[in-house]
């Protein structure tokens, strides 16, 4: 996927994505899940079990820091370039699913 990819009307390429600041949606708790060995969002029907790459962006949702800074220290942390589109597309995607938003 491109830096310039639109999912659900987010784009990597667009400033005030950029500039946004995430927080996990007001009806999920996002935590660590040792009996599933992974992360997860627990909401009043049930749990989603998180694969490591959305668990290491939901970690980062913390309502502080803005989507280029979690990109930045994704890819410092990854050694890794050209996160944003696919980081974009899953903002995009966990946006639609109500577990993050952003104003």
């Amino acid at each position: 996927m491109t830096a310039a990819a639109t999912v659900s009307g987010v784009s990597a390429d667009d400033p005030a994505w950029a500039a946004a600041v995430p927080r996990i949606g007001r009806s999920f708790r996002f935590q660590w899940e040792p009996a599933q060995n992974c992360h997860v969002l627990l909401y009043p029907e049930g749990m989603v079990r998180l694969n490591q790459s959305a668990g290491e962006i939901l970690k980062r949702c913390d309502g502080r820091q803005t989507w280029s800074a979690i990109v930045t220290d994704l890819e410092t942390a990854y050694s890794a370039t050209g996160l944003a589109g696919d980081v974009a597309a899953f903002a995009g995607m966990a946006r639609q699913q109500r577990w993050i938003d952003w104003d």
